[in-house]
């Protein structure tokens, strides 16, 4: 078995490994894997934090031994929390990464960063002020950063800047915390799920106060919540139907 990690602002994790292949998700910077298997250009990898599996170019990666990997999992590790930061590497040259971005104990990249970072796990409040970093941010499928980003993508972001664990895809986030009946029992910082026509959750959101929702449709938006599902201000009508409400935390 080999290990990696991210020495890269971002680099799109693929489901087939081909250029033309769909971005499923993204590595962030200092986001370490399991490699699975090696061909000439491309490896799959399993992602350490979500257990994520694609294919990433070996040209955007960077080897780590199987100690550094386990060491890297097993130390605390801090986040971004600014839109653009920048680290140091060892040639003294700057490379600038994107909120979220994973600060480790790496020998192998072997940085220096001296901006702002999350460092513990935060209180529930914070998790809307976060959200709220990403407004606007558009909307990209497999998406993780400020500069393109998708429902869960969003969401698992968020609450991973915060201290606090999620699944990739919204129908995995959906199976975890504890179920509320009501829009009305649900406090800021919870999740809202939605299905399609199909009954498939395929949709997520971060409540706010004041039956609002904070979610990702064309980019990062607020738009009303309740029983019924998500109302666009814009369009006057309802663009997702509400499946269930998650608390997490």
């Amino acid at each position: 078995m080999q290990y990696g990690i991210c020495p890269l602002s971002t680099v799109p994790v693929k489901i087939s490994p081909e250029e033309s292949s769909e971005m499923l998700s993204q590595l962030l910077f200092g986001e370490h894997f399991k490699i699975l298997e090696s061909r000439k250009y491309w490896s799959k990898i399993r992602v350490a934090f979500d257990k994520t599996e694609g294919w990433i170019l070996n040209r955007q990666l960077a080897f780590i031994t199987e100690e550094e990997y386990h060491q890297i999992d097993k130390s605390p590790c801090s986040y971004t929390a600014d839109l653009i930061s920048y680290v140091e590497n060892r040639n003294q040259l700057l490379i600038p990464i994107l909120l979220g971005s994973s600060i480790t104990d790496s020998t192998t990249l072997d940085i220096k960063f001296e901006g702002n970072a999350v460092k513990s796990t935060q209180n529930k409040a914070q998790l809307v002020k976060t959200a709220l970093l990403y407004l606007n941010s558009p909307e990209l499928h497999g998406g993780k950063t400020p500069f393109g980003i998708d429902a869960s993508g969003f969401t698992q972001m968020v609450y991973r800047i915060n201290g606090y664990d999620l699944l990739r895809k919204a129908v995995d986030q959906a199976a975890q915390g504890d179920a509320l009946s009501f829009v009305e029992e649900s406090e800021a910082g919870d999740l809202a799920f939605f299905d399609n026509s199909n009954g498939i959750i395929d949709h997520v959101g971060i409540i706010m106060d004041n039956n609002y929702i904070i979610h990702v449709n064309g980019m990062v938006r607020i738009d009303r919540l309740d029983h019924t599902g998500i109302f666009n201000n814009d369009l006057r009508n309802y663009t997702h139907k509400l499946r269930v409400i998650k608390k997490i935390i």
